[in-house]
């Protein structure tokens, strides 16, 4: 924790720090968040130690798919691919994951993904923008799976709100778990496990605030320090006297399979 704690040089230590990647070790002292239950990269890491070829997508600066392919080691796929669609986090992910032997390939998140149909017997993903479910069914190989840790609905939105406003329920209803199996449902999975879980999240600082406003872009479109500088400096005091900002993430695990035929 900074031992100045002016907002000037909070908000200025929140600015320094880089955003590409998904290392959030910088939060230490800062900013805590409850994590799931299940464990994601544990579990992710027993699944590859059972798959020949593997595809992680949108895998940001690599840092899950590499503790995952680490912990499964020696077992782990024969091929193993990747996407990506932020160049910097493109460049993160290719120097951490090449020394495993992972391909990876700059990819809209948006786009269909670069590869043949039925390439992979297991699909990955830690948090993807949007699940596209007709793509991941047709690189799945016949009796395939795709587990993936997604965002939830309402996620961190105490904190959105308070920089937004109250938003319309449509948006709050975003990401439902249940509207997600309908979708992949109707792509052809079958979706073998689905759970969801509450999680509570402190902000210590200031600094923290604009970090993680700044590294998770679309909590907050075109969030600036300059933009939002009367808020920030409103929840800088609030912090000060009655301490850290309350919010909640949202997660829920998908375990699906492609049917075989």
């Amino acid at each position: 924790m900074a031992v100045n704690r002016s907002f000037e040089d909070l908000v200025a230590a929140g600015v320094a720090v880089p955003t590409e990647g998904w290392d959030f070790s910088w939060f230490a002292g800062r900013a805590s968040e409850e994590r799931p239950s299940w464990g994601y990269a544990v579990s992710a890491a027993q699944r590859l130690g059972g798959a020949e070829a593997a595809l992680d997508i949108q895998t940001g600066g690599g840092e899950v798919l590499d503790f995952a392919l680490g912990r499964a080691e020696p077992a782990r796929p024969v091929l193993a691919a990747a996407t990506e669609g932020w160049p910097p986090n493109v460049a993160k992910a290719t120097a951490l994951l090449r020394p495993r032997g992972v391909v990876v390939v700059a990819a809209p998140d948006d786009a269909p993904l670069p590869f043949a149909d039925e390439a992979f017997d297991l699909v990955l993903s830690r948090h993807p923008v949007r699940p596209y479910w007709d793509e991941i069914a047709r690189v799945l190989l016949p009796g395939g799976t795709y587990f993936a840790q997604h965002v939830g609905p309402a996620s961190v939105f105490e904190l959105v709100e308070y920089f937004l406003g109250p938003l319309p329920a449509q948006v709050r209803a975003g990401r439902d778990p249940e509207g997600e199996r309908a979708d992949a449902e109707a792509a052809g999975l079958e979706i073998v496990g689905l759970r969801a879980e509450r999680l509570r999240m402190e902000f210590h600082d200031i600094a923290a605030v604009v970090h993680f406003l700044r590294k998770v872009v679309w909590m907050v479109p075109g969030f600036t320090v300059e933009a939002y500088e009367p808020q920030l400096r409103a929840l800088h005091e609030r912090i000060e006297r009655e301490g850290p900002f309350v919010a909640h993430s949202t997660r829920h695990l998908f375990d699906a399979r492609k049917p075989a035929r």
